[in-house]
């Protein structure tokens, strides 16, 4: 087959799927809303059963709220590997339809158990499969259809719909509460996203046997991707020290937004909570981090393709860290405008890492195997969620988080440096070319 001047309808086709289906997986973003009601107060302790349309539900600890959140992301990571070999194996559409379903279910289940076991085993292990599986089966199927030049952007568009999920669920959640109660919240959404998922998993298909991607029209430079000399196995890749890199850069890249996502409603109230407006709002930070995580992966993914994905993620990582650091003294100012700032600074890093992980990852190892090696990579995102659980311990112990954001900022500032490292891996099977 010869290869292709641009890439057709039907892969742009593929892309606008995987961004739907994540625009469902991508719930675990707005989880602060879900937070918020779940977590007691001085009038409403933790164990105290609620009322209304809460009927059976009992508040939680801070802790107990954020481990379903945790426990969720660390499930999503470790299903990404089973996920990835299922889409390798038998094409996107099975592990997309398995990964709606189970998502799903998880929901309803949490929904009807209205209980603190239904959230773990519902929301954070039927939930987590469902969405390690789902986002396994996307963004492989839609780089097979596109070139190294194009890698980047194409992975932005693809997972930008998981970041900016945020934007509309976070409100639509908090509605739903308000309505319907925790229970409706879970049984509504579950089934509006086993219907757009499943839905969207038929138009996840793979290039034809004998497929080119297109070429870009320059020449590739030093800094640009460049097409891997063969498709790496995954056991092949593990015997790589690029490998134990990139899973370090994805800790260290991921860790600092998880930290911030999963106390977003805390610092805007520590920051803002004099304003009435801010303190009856508390997820319009949910949201606007949202679109700024979306725009990060369509931004960072696009000049990645053009400054190559070391130097963006170097440029990233550096601007994030400095407001890492700055944090504690941004709250302590009471400014607003700086807290967006930070935060949005924070979440756009935050998505550019995960749009240059799998760019990473398919330009070193090729994209054959992409979903399972990805599967491997994508550990480092659920380690990275430890980062949010120790700093929780941190509070408990000095009353405040500075310690905290030292912490992550110096994990970044070490991912950053390792980046400056890292080069291109050389299959030692290959055969050497002789002039």
């Amino acid at each position: 087959m010869e290869r292709v001047s641009k890439a057709p309808g039907r892969a742009w086709g593929v892309v606008f799927a995987g961004l739907v289906m994540n625009l469902c997986l991508g719930m675990l973003y707005a989880w602060s809303v879900w937070k918020a009601a779940l977590v007691g107060d001085a009038e409403h302790p933790p164990g105290s059963a609620m009322s209304g349309a809460n009927v059976g539900w009992t508040h939680l600890t801070d802790a107990q709220a954020t481990w379903a959140y945790a426990v969720c992301g660390m499930v999503f990571a470790l299903m990404m590997i089973p996920g990835g070999r299922i889409q390798d194996r038998f094409g996107p559409r099975l592990g997309a339809t398995l990964g709606g379903l189970f998502l799903a279910t998880g929901c309803v289940l949490a929904g009807v158990l209205r209980s603190y076991v239904g959230l773990l085993l519902g929301f954070g292990v039927l939930g987590g499969i469902g969405m390690g599986f789902g986002y396994a089966a996307a963004t492989p199927a839609a780089v097979r259809w596109f070139g190294p030049h194009q890698r980047g952007l194409v992975v932005g568009l693809v997972v930008s719909g998981y970041g900016a999920a945020a934007i509309y669920i976070a409100p639509l959640a908090k509605g739903l509460i308000a309505a319907f109660g925790l229970s409706g919240s879970f049984l509504g959404l579950g089934i509006l996203f086993a219907v757009v998922v499943v839905t969207a998993a038929r138009f996840l298909v793979l290039p034809p046997e004998g497929y080119l991607p297109p070429e870009p029209d320059d020449a590739t430079t030093a800094t640009k991707p460049r097409t891997p000399t063969a498709d790496w196995t995954a056991p092949q890749m593990m015997r790589t020290w690029q490998f134990y890199a990139l899973v370090f850069l994805f800790i260290g890249g991921a860790q600092a937004g998880l930290f911030v996502i999963a106390n977003a409603a805390p610092l805007l109230g520590a920051t803002a909570g004099h304003l009435p407006f801010f303190a009856a709002n508390a997820w319009i930070l949910a949201s606007f981090g949202g679109f700024v995580n979306a725009a990060g992966r369509v931004g960072t993914g696009s000049y990645s393709d053009g400054i190559g994905r070391g130097n963006a993620y170097m440029i990233n990582g550096l601007i994030a860290a400095a407001c890492v650091f700055l944090m504690p003294w941004i709250i302590a100012s009471k400014s607003v405008p700086l807290l967006f700032l930070a935060v949005g600074v924070a979440y756009w890093q935050y998505g550019g890492t995960l749009a240059l992980m799998p760019a990473f990852t398919a330009d070193y190892f090729g994209s054959k195997n992409l979903g399972f090696n990805f599967g491997f990579v994508f550990i480092g995102w659920g380690v990275a969620f430890l980062i949010p659980q120790i700093a929780g311990y941190i509070k408990d112990a000095t009353g405040g988080l500075d310690a905290a954001f030292a912490l992550s900022g110096a994990l970044l500032v070490a991912a950053v440096i390792l980046s400056r490292f890292l080069k291109h891996p050389v299959m030692v099977e290959e055969p050497v070319e002789v002039a």
